[in-house]
């Protein structure tokens, strides 16, 4: 029990036979590993949400097909299928019934049922694979385990009742020494019914078993060998950040790196439990730990980009010296539900970036008619699109000497839009033309990182 790992695998992780197999032998390599948590194997998740809307018989029949054939091409890779096959055939069976309900009534409560199949299913084929490697291992309803509100589709954990049924279920396991392969992303609320923990859930699971075995450490293998300092693709020369803490992972999730965000990390990051990232493809490659204080902590850290941006220009002279314009301005995008990012203002006009990545409209959209007409009865609009975020993220940056020199060096041949430094003491914001984004990271990479 003493040194106690969880181990999570995402989507990608467990896609077929082969993935599948690369996983269960990291697992076999790491006797630390004793609770795995599953996703469901990529793409599953997307069909059981597009059976869970409801859609006509022939559509349905498209998509379970699509279900069963992603099953199937890893049930025929087994050596011998005969044990799982009949429980994954009952597993698609319902997946079947359930998606016909829909088809007649749709509920949060259905849709929660119908997608916790896909990590149902991944986790039983998963104890088969680690079966042909002659490792056994226990299948465990993480029902019984997590405990959760009934807001179906983002469900709360009751972390009291879940430390409870760990201590009665999942302790007495691990203390025989068995391996335990569970479901992420999946609890069950008072009366009985299946829950899901929203976006980023298996995660949020692996972090909350950690935390109720009060283990060392958490394990997220995925399909990138760690957190870089900016995106390789942009930037072949990026370095991997072997260790970083979990208010850097945030700075850099909330700027749209694909990174973890810790608040799917929540129990391990008020429980102090230290988080890895690394790639079940490649775990030779090593990858990053995110810790709550991890020494050093470098001036800077990465750079993050966010495309698809949204420059919002409002003047007015009558703002000068005047009381309550901000207030107004603010309560018109609140009224109209628009989160805002950034911003600078002058004595006469204020600047704002909107995300339109956040919302799943464009941003002619965000900016509706009612809500410009209603801005320029207080001031003139200015609006701008084809711009990007790129975020330099750091530590102290307000106080380390310097800083904006270097930073404008490197961006002088480029034309920036605005710049919001001070605000946060982990990152400078600029925005930048979307054609000469990646032009601008290569600029402040070579810089700063390399």
């Amino acid at each position: 029990m003493s040194h106690l790992s969880v181990a999570k695998f995402g989507g990608t992780s467990v896609a077929n036979h082969a993935a599948m197999t690369a996983c269960a032998k990291i697992v076999i390599a790491d006797p630390n590993t004793r609770v795995v948590v599953l996703s469901a194997s990529a793409g599953i998740t997307n069909l059981l949400v597009a059976l869970a809307n409801g859609v006509d018989a022939q559509q349905r029949e498209k998509l379970l097909g699509e279900v069963r054939q992603i099953q199937e091409n890893i049930l025929t890779e087994l050596q011998d299928d005969s044990f799982v096959r009949p429980e994954i055939e009952r597993l698609l069976d319902n997946i079947d019934s359930l998606a016909e309900a829909a088809s007649l009534a749709t509920s949060a409560a259905l849709t929660d049922e119908l997608i916790s199949h896909g990590e149902m299913m991944s986790t039983r084929l998963f104890v088969e694979v680690l079966r042909e490697l002659n490792a056994q291992s226990t299948w465990l309803d993480v029902r019984s385990l997590v405990a959760t509100n009934s807001n179906f589709g983002k469900a709360a954990p009751d972390d009291e009742q879940t430390q409870k049924n760990s201590d009665n279920i999942l302790k007495p396991l691990i203390d025989r020494g068995e391996l335990v392969i569970t479901q992420g992303f999946i609890g069950r609320d008072p009366n009985g019914k299946t829950t899901t923990l929203g976006r980023g859930g298996s995660d949020y699971s692996a972090a909350l078993i950690a935390e109720v075995l009060n283990a060392k450490d958490v394990l997220i293998w995925t399909d990138v060998a760690g957190i870089y300092t900016t995106d390789p693709r942009i930037v072949p020369a990026a370095k991997r950040i072997d260790t970083m803490s979990f208010a850097e992972a945030a700075e850099m999730a909330t700027f749209g790196a694909k990174v973890l965000h810790p608040a799917t990390l929540l129990p391990a990051v008020r429980s102090n439990i230290p988080v890895y990232v690394g790639s079940s493809k490649a775990p030779q490659d090593g990858g990053t730990w995110v810790t709550r204080d991890p020494q050093p902590r470098p001036t800077f850290r990465a750079i993050a980009l966010r495309r698809d941006q949204t420059l919002l220009t409002l003047s007015s002279l009558n703002m000068l010296h005047a009381q309550g314009f901000l207030a107004n301005v603010f309560n018109i995008l609140a009224k109209h539900k628009i989160s805002v990012d950034t911003i600078t203002t002058s004595e006469v006009s204020i600047a704002l970036t909107l995300d339109k990545t956040g919302s799943a409209s464009s941003g002619a959209e965000l900016l509706s008619n009612e809500l410009l007409t209603e801005l320029s009865e207080v001031c003139t609009v200015k609006v701008d699109t084809g711009l990007a975020l790129v975020a330099l993220i750091g530590n102290d940056l307000h106080i380390a000497a310097g800083v904006a020199k270097r930073i404008f060096n490197s961006l002088e041949p480029y034309n920036v839009r605005m710049i919001s430094y001070g605000a946060s003491t982990n990152n400078i914001c600029m925005l930048v033309h979307s054609n000469q984004a990646d032009d601008v990271v290569r600029a402040l990479h070579a810089e700063l990182f390399e």
